[in-house]
């Protein structure tokens, strides 16, 4: 058990250190809380570095996801969605999927989205704990993504904080290569 968490830890933070920077068909943006249609600084530096992809020319398209969280308004794809038009990135450039509460719904959406669009390679955007696990899930919904980790996100300042979220990532990788081979 103890090496099982181990080596999943080591993978988690290995890949949250890796930048798969390479051309794809689109930047895919992992949703985060937002504040009546702000998004929280969490959000906005995975909407920033998604920018910064965009305009270096990884992709030609924006994928933001994000569903609705009791008591809000607003999905946070949305809410995405507004902010990265406020950055000068054109609307028609952005595809909202503002479906799913979690990372797997979340997923779920968007490959739907992208077999529909004939979209094979993504780029995935979110704070770099979250990458390893958002490649065993892109891998188990069958696309292509490569991962590429915000570097400004608050949780990645203190590595104190971030170790928190690496650990609970380090759980959390063992069980969904359970559940992907029980599919």
């Amino acid at each position: 058990m103890a090496s099982t968490f181990l080596l999943s830890f080591l993978l988690v933070f290995g890949v949250s250190r890796t930048d798969q920077r390479y051309e794809a068909d689109a930047v895919v943006v992992l949703g985060a809380a937002q504040y009546n249609g702000r998004p929280s600084p969490v959000f906005q530096a995975r909407l920033d570095h998604a920018a910064i992809l965009y305009r270096e020319g990884y992709a030609d398209l924006i994928v933001v996801t994000g569903g609705i969280v009791e008591g809000d308004r607003m999905s946070e794809a949305t809410a995405g969605r507004q902010y990265l038009v406020s950055t000068g990135i054109a609307a028609d450039s952005i595809v909202v999927k503002a479906v799913g509460r979690n990372t797997a719904g979340s997923l779920e959406a968007v490959a739907e989205y992208l077999r529909g669009a004939g979209i094979h390679r993504v780029l995935l955007v979110s704070d770099p704990f979250h990458l390893a696990r958002l490649r065993l899930e892109a891998h188990r919904l069958g696309f292509d993504a490569l991962t590429s980790p915000t570097r400004t996100s608050p949780i990645s300042e203190n590595f104190r904080t971030e170790l928190g979220y690496l650990l609970a990532e380090a759980v959390k990788l063992p069980v969904l290569l359970i559940r992907g081979f029980a599919q």
